[in-house]
């Protein structure tokens, strides 16, 4: 995929006006793979593009720039198994039923069963790190990869710093030993998800009143484990692996990183050096968001993600704003 350098957004559809309904216009439909599941939501025509949502999320985080992509695309948003409306199955003893590879494996099955070979990837979060791995296992298949406000896992975790310790507790509370961390969140499940939403400097206004009942909705004990697992698979295999491909192996496609300035992302770490490790055809910046770029800035994330997607290079925030 070669990137040309884009002039102006003037050829670019405009970003539609998100409304009560959360993934309007999308056709909401069950994939079963491999290990799991899916929930599965499609729509549009024309280059596929696959997007995959963070924790704890669902697919519905991307409502506010999905039906847009979908006049250039067709968008296949999914949940994570584990996460939302997609099956939750057992982790296995090494919890590698939550590797990143086995949720890229995932979304491999649907794009499969839905006829596509190669597709671009746009991820947020966890969605981001199984995109990584899918495109460094599958290079072939990926044509494109988009991050939101992540660095790479083994940078994550080879580079530990206090402040980002005290903001990214949960990387290292959700890997503990089952049912520790379980059943203290477990105790109260809707102060848990709020103040997991409620980002420092951010606050929930971001979030639409029907994004966050949904979210809510999904915060089950069985999703909790989910995501439990997710972690305690990060801190093993999925960080063996990317140890074992550190320095060795590169992302072969066009890379888009977008962080927030205001996430912990971009205040303790350094993200285009971080990715610099892993991807040659790179290119990104801040924007002036949290952690949940695509709802806190959508029409920051859509315009650069319908640059890039397109084949144009995309342009810093401030000339896309």
């Amino acid at each position: 995929m070669m990137l040309k350098r884009s002039d102006s957004g003037e050829d670019r559809p405009p970003l539609l006006q998100h409304g009560p309904v959360l993934m309007a216009g999308f056709e909401r439909r069950k994939v079963k793979t491999r290990g799991a599941e899916i929930e599965v939501a499609i729509a549009g025509s024309g280059p596929p593009l696959l997007l995959i949502h963070g924790n704890p999320l669902n697919l519905a985080s991307w409502h506010k720039i999905a039906p847009s992509l979908a006049q250039s695309f067709t968008v296949v948003a999914t949940d994570l198994r584990g996460y939302g409306d997609s099956s939750k199955p057992d982790g296995g003893e090494d919890h590698a039923g939550y590797s990143f590879r086995a949720m890229g494996e995932d979304n491999f099955d649907v794009m499969d069963a839905l006829g596509f070979e190669c597709f671009a990837v746009a991820g947020h979060d966890r969605g981001a790190r199984v995109g990584f791995r899918m495109a460094l296992d599958q290079p072939r298949r990926v044509a494109a990869l988009a991050a939101l406000d992540i660095v790479p896992t083994h940078h994550v975790l080879t580079n530990v710093s206090l402040g980002w310790g005290l903001e990214s507790y949960h990387w290292f509370f959700m890997a503990q030993k089952a049912p520790f961390p379980e059943r203290l969140i477990c105790a109260d499940l809707d102060y848990y998800i709020r103040y997991k939403l409620n980002k420092k400097g951010v606050g929930l206004e971001i979030f639409t009143p029907e994004a966050l009942a949904d979210y809510a909705r999904c915060t089950t004990p069985e999703q909790v484990h989910a995501v439990c697992e997710d972690y305690r698979a990060t801190v093993t295999l999925d960080l063996a692996m990317d140890t074992a491909d550190f320095g060795a192996r590169k992302i072969a496609c066009p890379v888009l990183v977008l962080w927030g300035s205001n996430s912990h992302c971009g205040r303790h770490f350094k993200p285009i050096e971080a990715w610099s490790a892993w991807a040659d055809d790179l290119r990104g910046w801040a924007i002036p968001t949290g952690h949940y770029p695509a709802e806190h800035r959508p029409d920051l994330v859509y315009a650069a993600f319908q640059d890039f997607f397109s084949g144009r290079e995309p342009v810093a925030c401030d000339e896309a704003a």
